[in-house]
């Protein structure tokens, strides 16, 4: 089983890098490991298809194979990009080898947890394995362990662990709908006998689960760990939280939601979803506005996006399903890439304040290309991803007749995007600082910056037939259409 192996394998680079002294070959080992990690699950999910159930503990319908494709891609790239700033970090001294080695080790532990996530067939195992996610991710967020990123790091498990708490309870409420009977917390279960389920507990139920797993995703207004974590983290860690890990609790939502729509029907879950949607667009793009640091602004663009995904979810049509999951891979490269560009400006003018950072592309030509063009295709711009599923989930909006929510989508995309040009502008032009002296990018960083922007790039200009497939199948999970 190819799922099987890319489990092992990613268990394998958690376990390697404590038998190895230097940095440089655990950095190898972990892109090699995640670059078969990710050659493993695209062979399944594009060649092999979905597996169904795996055991009772385990299943890969379309659904978790996306979202698998989506984590693998994210941490192949992460780890590319890791390999250059732990070797900066360890040869100026600012590490030791054996930070770097748990660095490596929590990195592919990371990833594994968020892998079983989106593999769980039981929905209490789900929530242990979401859990895992937030235990092994803080370490991570805390890594230089200065004063900041320690607070960072405190806040982001408090919050997060309350928000799972809450989910806990709903995960509870959810087995105690079924009643008496012999029913069980398999997902599969669950949705073979949704009509059975006692209405008003599931109601109660699914608010909670989405208060809960929304803390993690970043819905406002439980948010607020989201911009302390991400602008404290690594750089690659800052792109596995905001590029992956959201998606594994915006998937934990989802499944719930299926089941809540099979036990009430279409409308109140999709309501919900949508109010928590719309609110996190509003809320992430006036806070875009007044932006000085440019993590935390990449930061609250994930509360955005993440509204879309929600506000797609919401509207509930096929297509709309189909756009908010497309644009849960759209936004996993485009985030990441411009995570890493920030990441190395950052470095290279010593300050993420953008009010002090001016003339990147004369400075810095390779990131602040890459910087220009992250921020064009951030900011929905044709011909680039976020464009084509920005595009989709309106399309399915007008087509379920939802013309105030169109507008009021079109109207905060068009606040953010108008707020991007403003702070990226300013620090792309202008004169650069004299008397500096930048480094360039390292072979295995360059080699993240082009997979990623490969990859938003042409899913701007073509959804291929394969992954077209697989998300029609995966919107079919959802939808039942």
């Amino acid at each position: 089983m190819l799922i099987y192996a890319a489990l092992a394998v990613n268990l394998l680079c958690a376990l390697l890098p404590w038998s190895l002294s230097c940095h440089r070959t655990m950095g190898a080992v972990n892109i090699a490991g995640h670059l078969a990690v990710f050659a493993l699950v695209s062979v399944q999910a594009f060649l092999l298809g979905a597996p169904g159930a795996l055991n009772g503990a385990f299943r890969a319908d379309a659904l978790s194979l996306f979202f698998m494709f989506a984590i693998a891609t994210v941490a192949l790239a992460a780890a590319l990009y890791s390999k250059g700033y732990i070797d900066r970090e360890t040869e100026e001294g600012h590490i030791g080898g054996k930070a770097a080695g748990l660095y490596y080790s929590l990195f592919s532990i990371f990833t594994l947890s968020m892998f079983l996530v989106t593999l769980a067939e039981n929905l209490g195992l789900m929530w242990v394995y979401v859990e895992t996610t937030t235990l092994a991710s803080a370490f991570l967020v805390g890594f230089h362990t200065t004063k900041k990123a320690i607070e960072a790091a405190w806040k982001y498990v408090i919050i997060c662990s309350v928000g799972l708490v809450l989910a806990l309870l709903g995960v509870i409420l959810f087995r105690y709908a079924q009643g008496g009977g012999t029913g069980t917390l398999g997902w599969s279960d669950m949705m073979a006998h949704a009509r059975e389920l006692h209405p008003g507990l599931v109601r109660t139920a699914f608010i909670f689960v989405l208060v809960g797993y929304g803390t993690k995703a970043g819905l406002v207004p439980m948010h607020t760990w989201l911009p302390d974590a991400h602008s404290q983290a690594p750089t690659p860690v800052s792109a596995l939280l905001s590029c992956a890990l959201l998606n594994t609790s915006v998937y934990a939502v989802l499944r719930f939601m299926a089941i809540t729509d099979a036990a009430l029907g279409k409308g109140y879950a999709g309501g919900l979803a949508l109010l928590f949607g719309m609110l996190s667009l509003g809320v992430s793009a006036a806070f875009i506005l007044v932006q000085k640091d440019i993590k935390r602004l990449l930061a609250y663009s994930s509360v955005e996006h993440i509204g879309v995904i929600f506000v797609g979810m919401g509207i509930g049509a096929p297509v709309a399903v189909y756009g908010a999951l497309l644009h849960v891979l759209n936004h996993a490269a485009t985030k990441a890439l411009m995570f890493f560009a920030a990441g190395s400006v950052g470095r290279g003018y010593g300050t993420y304040d953008m009010r002090r950072l001016r003339g990147v592309l004369s400075a810095m030509p390779f990131t602040g290309a890459f910087l220009l063009f992250g921020a064009f295709a951030l900011g929905g711009l044709p011909p680039f991803s976020i464009f084509m599923s920005e595009l989709t989930i309106l399309a399915g909006s007008f087509a379920a007749g939802r013309t105030i929510v169109s507008g009021l989508f079109m109207f905060f995309l068009a606040v953010v995007f108008a707020a991007l040009v403003r702070h990226m502008s300013g620090a792309l032009f202008g004169r650069a600082p004299e008397g500096r002296v930048f480094e360039d990018e390292s072979p295995a960083s360059k080699a993240a910056f082009f997979l990623l922007g490969a990859l938003v790039l042409a899913l701007g200009l073509a959804v291929p037939a394969f992954l077209s497939g697989l998300l029609r199948e995966a919107a079919a999970v959802l939808t039942g259409v």
